[in-house]
């Protein structure tokens, strides 16, 4: 079993930075593959970035060069460095881990983008 509980969203201004955490509580962090997903009024939950248990990324073509994720597995914590923030990246952030079948979700943080 694993808890995720995401931190650090808020406001913030077109243009402006914001970095997501989440922490893990549980065992085994390390081999899981982690993500961040977003969810924004009206749409459907879509894949914003993701680590793998060796360290591999992949992220969304809307966030490519502006959003960077990581982990770090002695504090059971992956975060989500977010730049150059735009209003089109309103959302709530949810925080993932998968292992095979294995699923679990955190509760999400709201990050709103807005002058």
């Amino acid at each position: 079993q694993v808890q995720l509980v995401e931190s650090g969203g808020g406001l913030v201004q077109p243009g402006g930075s914001l970095r997501l955490s989440c922490a893990a509580s549980g065992s085994a962090f390390s081999i899981y593959d982690m993500g961040w997903y977003r969810q924004a009024p009206g749409k459907q939950r879509e894949l914003v970035a993701a680590i793998g248990r060796g360290g591999s990324t992949n992220y969304a073509d809307s966030v490519k060069g502006r959003f960077t994720i990581s982990r770090d597995n002695a504090k059971n914590t992956v975060y989500l460095q977010m730049n150059s923030l735009k209003p089109e990246d309103t959302a709530v952030y949810y925080c993932n881990a998968k292992l095979t079948i294995l699923d679990y979700w955190g509760q999400g943080t709201q990050v709103t983008v807005s002058s």
